[in-house]
């Protein structure tokens, strides 16, 4: 039987619904060469996967999502 601590931890939803979605967004302008990197867009097109996926969670932190505080 699993640990009290565990199915707790599993219960409780880290990323909202919202950042599911801006994440998908981030990702489908990425492969089509749209996604740009930084400030208004002036940065060169997104290559990378990990780059796309904290641009998206990025913008979901800007609407209000449910998402977790940026690493320091």
């Amino acid at each position: 039987m699993p640990s009290k601590s565990s199915s707790h931890r599993s219960s409780r939803r880290r990323y909202g619904k919202g950042a599911g979605k801006a994440v998908r967004s981030a990702m489908r302008r990425k492969k089509r060469g749209t996604l740009k990197s930084g400030k208004g867009g002036r940065g060169g097109t997104v290559k990378s996967r990990k780059q796309a996926i904290a641009i998206g969670l990025s913008e979901a932190r800007k609407k209000g999502a449910k998402v977790p505080a940026k690493r320091r």
